[in-house]
């Protein structure tokens, strides 16, 4: 859609109410499957098997004469079935606590078919105090003597979902990767998850690897009920450790980081720079800044010594200096401060630079480091650029990944990391901060070729999958090869089609967010008749070289040249409206993304079928951000815009119960809306953004064991609903005082993506569609709260704790002549908004 007038976002300012929101005592939810046994028989089995596991793990202790306070119980649930994990650990007293969840596969016999079937199996690790043995033991001499409320055996839930228990294995029952890739004889970097981020258990665990002379890096990351810390051992090394601790949550093999392209080749001549250097006018003192955590940055290249202020150059480790080893980050920093650099170049007009750089060196001059806990690295680099510059609003950028996919969406330490300072959970502002990262590229370049399957299947990298960082990945619209050098080369990626160097979270479990959310210039490849593939210039953008001595540009592709091209476009927004948060300037770069038609003959094969179009989001994300969009509102499409802060959950009585939700009534122009043709489509969108606090132990996702501290959904009525009938619909209050409800549908049929496709992660964006009449009437949103572990956790104290929002809504008509923005703005503000002129 062509705007025509450039005129500022509205915002709604205090526009929203609240109500209260009460959920009953009893959570409804998914059935449980739990196995029928015969009570008598299999609680004297349980009770044999949890006496001879704690006789076993006596029998150690006494063997390596070793200090312990208690013994690792593993316990397995049955094939098929669910285990109540909740009822294995006692908050109260913290001396029987759960460590770990995880969940394998077995191949079960089933009698009807003759068969072999394969069947989930979860095993859950426990840590059992001495002075608490009984308290597994009388749950098993309650569930065979006496009898629940509802005349069943007590504890049958928990008691019958056990198969079998045993003394824990020393590495299998804490390893949470592939165990395949336990270290058997040389030692490898390994991270340890703690039970407690308590200061006295970690100095313990300190003195206890100096003890047993297990190396361990610098750092440790701390989240709720939990402690990372790298270690260099094999398997002996953790058997043993497991033996002397009795603060061990989980295991997990330590990631390593990409490797980086290097030897790329030079496009244009050393005067471009000297042409585009006095044409620049930079704004030197901005407050919005792009913050580059990379290789470092050369900031004598003239393109950049006007943004990038030596002062402004940091390091994480004072012996990595802050020079840039490699290139990899003055190739992003061209990229993101002047975004398509190449058509500044070729432009003779003045070029006003509103924001400036900075640059955080978190990899050292050695290809690998994988003894860093890069998460730790990764706060550490955001921390220094805050420290020197308190005041910036900045843009993080981070394009360096993991290029070992196992996690598959699954939460880890470095993602967790980001996740944290995002937040800004733990610190005693709470301040928020806007991280953009990249995808991650295609693991196996000889599988270029299987073009666009080797793509979608290809895992997005860690840390990609962080709830709320903005992940982004590629797509191209370069198609031109005009090199004489690659003459016979044809593209391999159609114009405006994905990119060949990207990936998806198309293998994701469901659970998992929608990653990448956006995609943006990745660069293509050229392909000969005998299918011989390569990078070539004339398929990359064009940036600045880390060595401007031996020439001034180098070409840049890959999901790297995506992540530095969207957080330039991210600084373009907030130096336009420095008042939004992070949180509003993620929640505008999704809101203005739409596919391209090619994407969608590449992955949309049925237009109306919603799991396509799911398919379509893992692949491509919400498309392709249109700076104009983001920026601008128009006469016929209008975007409103409310920053707020809301209390999910409370405490009464002797429960934490979910507390409040927000009610909007939007400013719609009924009359023009009424009065549009009856066969006129519109479309309105609603963007929803919030920061989580991670809770990243791997302690399963059901029940109240939750990664989300919390969750937000938003609803919009019917057209045929009223006020007081969708308030009932969404406030189960008010529901169970009036039983006789009118049982009006929600507006599930005009949404393109539909909530169970869209509410996943931390942010969340749909696009309704139906008739102006029908718009007129869908004028109420409602903003609630759904279970996380700021509830459910009691003991951490944080259910009454507050947390912001931001909600974009946009409408827009086909008929460019007829103002919709004029009547909105004229209920909602004092004054009418005049157009924007650059």
């Amino acid at each position: 859609m062509k705007i025509k007038k450039r005129l500022p976002h509205l915002t709604l300012g205090n526009d929203s109410y609240s109500e209260e929101f009460f959920t009953s005592n009893r959570q409804r939810g998914a059935e449980k499957r739990i196995p029928p046994r015969d009570r008598f028989m299999h609680a004297e089995f349980l009770k044999k098997k949890f006496l001879k596991a704690w006789e076993e793990g006596e029998r150690e202790i006494l063997q390596f004469q070793v200090q312990r306070n208690g013994i690792y119980i593993e316990f397995k649930g049955e094939p098929g079935y669910d285990l109540i994990t909740k009822s294995l650990e006692d908050l109260k007293s913290n001396k029987i606590r759960l460590c770990n969840i995880r969940t394998e596969s077995e191949f079960v016999h089933n009698d009807d078919t003759g068969e072999e079937e394969k069947k989930s199996v979860i095993y859950a690790t426990v840590f059992v105090s001495n002075d608490k043995k009984n308290f597994f033991l009388k749950k098993l001499i309650d569930y065979a003597e006496k009898e629940s409320k509802s005349n069943n055996p007590k504890n049958a839930d928990l008691i019958n979902g056990i198969s079998d228990l045993c003394k824990a294995l020393l590495v299998e029952s804490f390893w949470l990767d592939d165990c395949n890739l336990i270290p058997e004889d040389d030692p490898e970097w390994i991270e340890v998850w703690l039970s407690s981020q308590n200061k006295h258990i970690i100095e313990r665990f300190d003195n206890l690897l100096a003890q047993i002379q297990i190396t361990s890096s610098k750092g440790i990351l701390l989240f709720p009920e939990r402690a990372v810390k790298i270690i260099f051992a094999n398997r002996a090394q953790l058997e043993n450790l497991s033996r002397h601790s009795d603060d061990i949550a989980e295991y997990r093999k330590a990631k390593d980081t990409a490797d980086f392209f290097t030897g790329l080749k030079p496009e244009e001549q050393a005067e471009w720079v000297d042409s585009l250097v006095k044409r620049l006018q930079v704004d030197q003192d901005s407050i919005v800044s792009v913050c580059i955590l990379d290789t470092g940055v050369n900031c004598g290249h003239k393109l950049l010594a006007p943004v990038l202020k030596n002062s402004d150059c940091h390091t994480v480790r004072d012996e990595w200096k802050t020079h840039d080893h490699d290139g990899h980050g003055t190739l992003m920093a061209g990229t993101a401060t002047y975004g398509d650099l190449l058509e500044i170049l070729k432009g003779n007009e003045i070029h006003k630079q509103k924001h400036l750089l900075e640059s955080v060196k978190i990899l050292p001059d050695k290809d690998k480091n994988s003894s860093e806990l890069w998460g730790d690295i990764t706060q550490q680099g955001i921390s220094r650029a805050e420290i020197s510059e308190p005041q910036r609003k900045r843009i993080i950028c981070m394009a360096i990944t993991c290029d070992d996919t196992r996690d598959r969406g699954r939460p880890t330490s470095w993602s967790a990391a980001l996740d944290q300072v995002i937040s800004g959970a733990e610190e005693e502002n709470r301040e928020r901060r806007f991280v953009i990262i990249s995808s991650g590229n295609i693991s196996d370049q000889n599988q270029y070729g299987d073009y666009p399957n080797s793509q979608i299947n290809d895992s997005i990298h860690d840390p990609g999958q962080a709830w709320n960082a903005l992940t982004v990945g590629s797509f191209t619209k370069l198609d031109s090869i005009t090199d004489p050098t690659f003459s016979g080369y044809k593209p391999l990626a159609p114009r405006n089609g994905l990119s060949p160097f990207t990936t998806t979270s198309l293998t994701w479990e469901d659970k998992w967010p929608i990653k990448p959310e956006i995609v943006m210039e990745g660069g293509n490849l050229g392909k000969d008749e005998n299918g011989f593939i390569s990078e070539c210039a004339d398929l990359s953008i064009l940036s600045t070289y880390y060595k401007p001595s031996d020439r001034q540009f180098e070409y840049i592709n890959m999901t790297s040249a995506s992540t530095a091209q969207a957080a330039w476009l991210a600084a373009q927004i907030q130096v336009r409206y420095p008042e939004y948060w992070p949180e509003t300037i993620r929640a505008l770069m999704i809101h203005s993304s739409e596919w391209s038609e090619t994407l969608k003959d590449q992955f949309l094969k049925n237009s109306s079928n919603k799991t396509d179009r799911k398919k379509l989001l893992r692949i491509c994300g919400y498309g392709i951000p249109n700076l104009d969009r983001a920026l601008y509102s128009a006469s016929n499409s209008l975007t409103l815009i409310s920053q707020a802060e809301l209390q999910p959950f409370e405490h009464k009585g002797n429960r934490n119960h979910t507390k409040d939700m927000h009610f909007y009534e939007l400013p719609w122009p009924k009359d023009i809306l009424l009065h549009l043709p009856a066969k006129t489509k519109v479309k309105m969108r609603i963007t929803l953004s919030y920061f989580i606090e991670p809770g990243p132990g791997e302690m399963g996702w059901k029940d109240r064991y939750r990664y989300a501290s919390f969750a937000l959904r938003f609803d919009v009525n019917s057209p045929e609903e009223t006020k007081e009938e969708f308030v009932k619909r969404i406030n189960v209050a008010a529901r169970m005082e009036d039983e006789v409800h009118p049982g009006t549908r929600s507006s599930a049929d005009h949404w393109f993506l539909g909530a169970h496709a869209r509410d996943k992660g931390s942010i969340h964006s749909d696009i309704w569609e139906g008739s102006a009449q029908e718009l007129a009437t869908s004028n109420l949103i409602a903003i609630s709260p759904m279970i996380g572990w700021w509830r459910e956790r009691s003991h951490l104290g944080k259910c009454e704790r507050k947390t912001r929002y931001s909600l974009v809504v946009s409408i827009s008509i086909p008929e460019q002549e007829i103002d919709i923005y004029t009547p909105v703005a004229k209920m909602i503000t004092p004054s009418i908004p005049i157009p924007i002129k650059d």
